[in-house]
């Protein structure tokens, strides 16, 4: 995934979770309840397991080896369930709920199944790091049970006829309080805002685009579910209104669908051509195809438009994907001298972090980080940044800590990768059975996204290809390429060739992947060793120098094999 893939600008400054309103919401033999209340066995089961597993070395191996299937193949039937919202099962939970289950109602009870979701997927963290392999195998059940439940919740939702379309939320609850209040705050309010006014088709499209905000500052794609529904009930009470389309742009771009992305933001650009949020996503959508010429336009477009934060570090990840580094930062230290918000300077100083550790200047990147944890010592991508600086300058003690916090809070893809990857640098006794851990969460990470609707190929063939499958790795990174290409998905698909031992078919998307300029130690080592595989051995030397020359900590493992592969080449 590249970097800002899912960054949204601001919208918020993250607080407390949401009120917990599903007791009043929802009637006491509610379909969710009755789903959830099916995993006993599961756990009883799951529980001899894991005393099983804890008798031998053997029986651990073994205990591992089913709960990664077991992960796997929960997956499909999550997919199955949680698409199937106008099937059978999802028919029969809104004709139980009936009229019992306001459009409000529905959308509050989606919060605590959201949040149960968030639990299974702390508990597979949990877990992990206790190497109890089998309670993972009931973590990963647990996830297709949320699911589910979620399923069904989220298809109770109904019409209600009869009330006359209100013309817009009032203040209390209008987009401005995402911007600049308590995000899970707002969200109540809307809610309770929404119990009372049901068909104020604005504050419908504004919970779902800070639906969407929740779950990338949470890092919790079942939130995805509820952001749609909320924005086709806007849709449905007043068409083609700007603000649930850009929210339809949103939600897509943040699914990893760029296509349908782009064509929300058009449709909501043609509404109104002045739609901040409307203007990033195109941008958003448009880097992400691989469309680098048009996405600069449009960066240029949007600046000219609606000047702002959000604008302004879409404008500066255009030029940094193009090589402009130096421009990159003078707009993001822009964009930083002219945040008011606390939301705004987290995430400014964040990017600026990240660019700074991309160029290897990893005191320059700790300060920044510094920055954005004084004003939200919760940012989750602050705290991964500033883990990922310290493993680069060497204190791993220090990463390994603040990474394990970073994926105990919400254990995403990337995060899960580099804590296996410190583990297994380190090396000390257990560490290597702590980092498969990491590995078998990714997957059940990717289970939750595909059953929420996002396209998780990128980061199965990019964890896959080091530490999975690698032949699934390559089967995701080809279908991910057949849809998009960028910079981040030639990268994906050289590498996952390069690992199946098909060196001369991977040279030319890893050089394809280097071609724009873009400043990336990853990408250039894994053209170097692309080229190093195919008797290239002049570019291999200088592709795999470049790269630790430009970030000599760009990662736990592939730094160590970089200098290696130098030194074995002398």
């Amino acid at each position: 995934m590249s970097p800002r893939t899912n960054d949204s600008a601001p919208e918020s400054e993250r607080g407390s979770e949401p009120a917990d309103r599903a007791a009043e919401a929802m009637p006491e033999e509610s379909p969710a309840l009755a789903t959830e209340g099916g995993t006993g066995s599961e756990a009883e089961a799951s529980g001899s397991a894991a005393s099983e597993a804890g008798a031998t070395t053997e029986a651990t191996d073994k205990a591992a080896g089913e709960a990664e299937a077991t992960a796997k193949s929960t997956a499909p039937a999550a997919d199955r369930t949680a698409t199937g919202a106008g099937g059978e099962a999802t028919d029969k939970a809104a004709a139980e709920a009936g009229d019992e289950m306001t459009d409000t109602a529905a959308a509050e009870v989606t919060d605590d199944v959201a949040d149960e979701r968030v639990a299974a997927v702390r508990r597979l963290s949990a877990s992990g790091r206790r190497r109890h392999m089998a309670q993972l195998a009931f973590c990963a059940s647990a996830l297709a049970v949320a699911l589910t439940a979620g399923a069904i919740v989220i298809g109770a939702v109904r019409d209600d006829g009869g009330a006359a379309t209100v013309a817009s939320a009032p203040v209390g609850v209008s987009p401005q309080l995402l911007a600049g209040g308590d995000l899970d705050a707002s969200i109540t309010s809307l809610q309770d805002h929404l119990r009372s006014q049901p068909k104020d088709f604005g504050s419908w499209s504004t919970l779902g685009l800070a639906y969407i905000e929740q779950a990338r500052t949470k890092g919790d794609p079942s939130r995805y579910p509820q952001a749609e529904q909320a924005l086709d009930r806007s849709l449905k009470l007043r068409p083609d209104n700007d603000p649930a389309l850009a929210g339809r742009a949103a939600l897509a771009a943040a699914r990893h669908d760029f296509t349908d992305a782009l064509k929300y933001a058009d449709q909501a650009l043609k509404q109104n051509p002045y739609s901040e949020r409307a203007l990033a996503s195109r941008i958003d959508a448009l880097v992400e195809l691989g469309r680098y010429e048009d996405a600069s336009k449009a960066a240029d477009t949007a600046d000219s438009r609606r000047p702002g934060v959000p604008v302004f570090t879409r404008y500066a990840y255009v030029k940094e994907l193009r090589g402009d580094v130096k421009t990159a930062r003078r707009v993001l230290e822009q964009a930083l001298d002219t945040s008011t918000t606390r939301g705004d300077v987290t995430y400014v100083a964040t990017a600026l972090g990240q660019l700074a550790w991309n160029q290897g200047e990893y005191d320059s990147a700790l300060t920044y980080y510094a920055r954005a944890l004084a004003a939200d010592d919760t940012y989750l991508p602050a705290l991964e940044g500033r883990a990922r600086t310290q493993a680069a300058q060497g204190d791993r003690t220090a990463a390994i800590s603040g990474m394990e916090q970073v994926v105990e809070r919400y254990p995403l893809p990337q995060p899960l990768v580099e804590l296996g990857e410190l583990y297994e640098a380190r090396g000390k006794e257990g560490d290597a059975q702590k980092a498969r851990d990491q590995y078998t969460l990714v997957d059940a990470w990717v289970s939750l996204a595909r059953a929420n609707g996002v396209n998780a190929d990128l980061d199965t063939a990019l964890a896959a290809a080091d530490h999975g499958d690698k032949e699934a790795a390559l089967k995701a990174a080809r279908a991910e390429w057949a849809r998009r290409h960028t910079v981040h998905t030639a990268d994906a698909l050289a590498w996952a060739l390069h690992v199946n031992g098909r060196d001369e078919e991977a040279l030319p998307y890893a050089r394809e992947a280097t071609a724009t300029g873009y400043r990336n130690a990853s990408f250039l080592y894994h053209r170097g060793m692309i080229e190093r595989a195919t008797g290239h051995q002049k570019a291999a030397d200088a592709s795999l120098k470049s790269a630790l020359d430009l970030n000599p900590g760009f990662s736990p493992l592939g730094a160590t094999a970089a200098r290696k592969a130098l030194e074995a080449d002398k």
